[in-house]
């Protein structure tokens, strides 16, 4: 397993106090910043950063000392001006997405479908496709400090998010195989990159390490963070969380581009002949990971990119569209806080659906060549989105300024993207709510997982019976057994389960 984490001399114990260096050192006592750094400081206007440097103990300057040393103060002074100053500018105006860059459902022959899949697992057994995994947020909103993908929502199995993913993954390197002839899945790897946050990592790898990687090989898993950049007041200079330490965030799940970059994992992937990489968040129950229909459709349309969409429910829904940005433009995602109700609202007259229709449900992918250009490019860009919130800082909760960057900031970059619609019932239940929110909680992301898995069952010859309403339950089908639903036959043909149930071996 790679370890990519950086470490650092002096840190921050749980309370909050300054922890002694490492090794045990006695560390220099500091009478007054550094000159150079506050030279350099003054450079960008930050400073203050130093205001309450007579108050602080003398771990504690270290402390500051070392953070401040560790910034990258020239690329967070960029990416802040830039990123200001992008908030004026207008935008230009958004068409909707072409009918052509569309394969839609209703379009889809069999044979295609049947094609895409054979060419998806014949890529897969050469080794040329990588997953990557976005996995920096905590639970918070679910009511758990643990990240997101130790979440059981409550299966039959009782399984985390993290293995049910690593399970689809173990399946299709066995389907690949059997497809190419080539006997044990081991002779298949899909590798595996996980990124994490500052708020994550540690939970993450421990938690792989304690579930002995769900079957997967140790070594075809590789961890690593994403940044963190500084908040910052509505005029630029940094927050201090408290009197030695500046404040920061994550830097978005776009901010994957840059630590794919910086740590060297582009390379990493380049070394092992990757050529493809499917991208996806780690908040779906139902994501189909290392998906060969996905695969091979993007190999056959030759695109730089591509994203799975679903139609959006109505209007109002609360989800990002794909667009085109002007005139013949590039293909990239509007946030529904941006898009206009009117636009919103409108019909296409000619297929009867919204014209802004494609939800962006964060399933991608992307050729490993794209990925370097859109890490260059949007590094020598350097503009974030603003988050308006509240900020920790020495004068209590405080208005301030996050900067993230998103992963679809990738998609003006591309030269060519296509969009392969899905079904959510088949593909997409979200878990961002606790229980007893409206939508997009553990139930109602169990429920999609049932009701998908029973109709697998069903359609092979399964029969179920069930104690409480059949819309409340169902049959879960373990990904060791099927993938999406192929093979059941032998295990379910004439055979009765009791919902709810785990159907494995």
């Amino acid at each position: 397993m790679r370890e990519l984490s950086p470490t650092m001399v002096v840190g921050i114990d749980g309370n909050g106090a300054v922890a002694a260096a490492a090794n045990g050192a006695m560390l220099p006592s500091l009478i007054s910043p550094p000159q150079a750094l506050v030279e350099r400081l003054k450079d960008y206007g930050q400073e203050d950063v130093f205001a309450l440097w007579d108050e602080l103990s003398p771990e504690e300057r270290q402390f500051l000392v070392k953070e401040i040393e560790s910034l990258d103060l020239s690329r967070i002074d960029r990416i802040i001006r830039c990123s200001l100053r992008s908030q004026a500018l207008p935008v230009a105006a958004i068409e909707p997405v072409p009918e052509s860059c569309v394969s839609s459902v209703e379009e889809r022959t069999m044979e295609e479908r049947e094609r895409w899949w054979k060419m998806g697992l014949k890529a897969i057994s050469e080794g040329k496709l990588g997953v990557l995994l976005l996995s920096g947020g905590q639970g918070t909103r679910l009511g758990s400090s643990d990240p997101k993908g130790c979440f059981n929502i409550g299966l039959p199995s009782g399984k985390s998010l993290f293995q049910l993913q690593a399970e689809r993954i173990l399946c299709v390197q066995r389907l690949a195989a059997q497809a190419m002839n080539e006997g044990s899945a081991g002779s298949v790897t899909i590798h595996w990159y996980i990124m994490t946050s500052p708020f994550t990592d540690d939970a993450t790898r421990k938690f792989f390490e304690s579930h002995k990687y769900f079957g997967l090989e140790a070594d075809q898993v590789t961890f690593f963070q994403q940044g963190t950049i500084p908040c910052i007041s509505k005029d630029g200079r940094y927050i201090m969380e408290t009197p030695f330490k500046v404040a920061k965030s994550p830097d978005g799940n776009g901010g994957v581009y840059s630590a794919l970059k910086y740590s060297k994992l582009l390379e990493d992937m380049a070394a092992r002949g990757i050529k493809y990489i499917d991208c996806y968040g780690v908040d779906n129950a139902l994501v189909r990971v290392a998906d060969p229909t996905f695969v091979g459709y993007f190999i056959d349309k030759g695109v730089a990119s591509a994203a799975k969409v679903v139609r959006k429910a109505y209007p109002q829904e609360k989800v990002g569209v794909f667009v085109r940005r002007g005139k013949g433009g590039p293909l990239t995602v509007v946030e529904y806080s941006e898009l206009d109700q009117s636009l919103a609202s409108a019909i296409n007259q000619q297929t009867g659906r919204l014209r802004f229709c494609w939800s962006n449900v964060c399933l991608h992918m992307f050729t490993l060549d794209f990925l370097n250009q859109v890490a260059n490019g949007l590094e020598k860009d350097s503009i974030y989105h603003l988050a308006e919130k509240k900020i920790p800082s020495i004068h209590g909760y405080t208005m301030g300024l996050k900067l993230e960057q998103f992963i679809f900031d990738a998609f003006p970059y591309a030269p060519s993207t296509a969009l392969f619609e899905v079904l959510r019932e088949e593909e997409f239940a979200p878990v961002k709510n606790a229980n007893g929110s409206n939508y997009d909680t553990p139930d109602s992301a169990r429920l999609l997982v049932l009701r998908l898995h029973t109709r697998w069952v069903v359609a092979a010859g399964g029969f179920l019976t069930h104690s409480v309403p059949l819309y409340a339950t169902g049959v879960e089908v373990s990904p060791l057994c099927s993938y999406v639903g192929e093979n059941l036959e032998p295990i379910c043909r004439g055979r009765t389960f009791h919902a709810p149930c785990e159907i494995t071996f």
